[in-house]
């Protein structure tokens, strides 16, 4: 399994369209540990680009701050799974990640308006 955070400066990105970068997380499914992180450079921001970037790398998953409906939707057409409204204060990233894993990330409200 494959999970995607937007990143910027170090932490969860407030808006996923506006991220210096994507974090993608190699999981086992089995047993949820980390096998891999890469880095991948987001390109700049244009509505509908990103899910189609992200499909392409295998992503199943994506944890976000903020993401608009038509990103939204376009991950679900592709089978992807949303957990938007994700504070920078859960955590880093892999700490973002973790408590995914074990059922225990809690989101808040998806603070992208468009």
């Amino acid at each position: 399994m494959k999970i995607a955070l937007p990143v910027s400066g170090g932490q969860i990105c407030s808006h996923f369209g506006h991220c210096e970068r994507f974090y993608i997380y190699d999981v086992h499914r089995g047993s949820a540990e980390i096998l891999r992180v890469s880095s991948l450079n987001a390109p700049p921001h244009e509505p509908g680009l990103l899910p189609g970037l992200l499909g392409e790398e295998g992503v199943d998953v994506v944890i976000a701050g903020g993401m608009g409906m038509q990103a939204q939707n376009i991950f679900s057409q592709k089978g992807i799974k949303v957990v938007a409204g994700v504070s920078p204060s859960s955590g880093s990233p892999e700490d973002i990640v973790q408590l995914y894993l074990s059922g225990g990330l809690e989101a808040g409200p998806n603070i992208c308006d468009h």
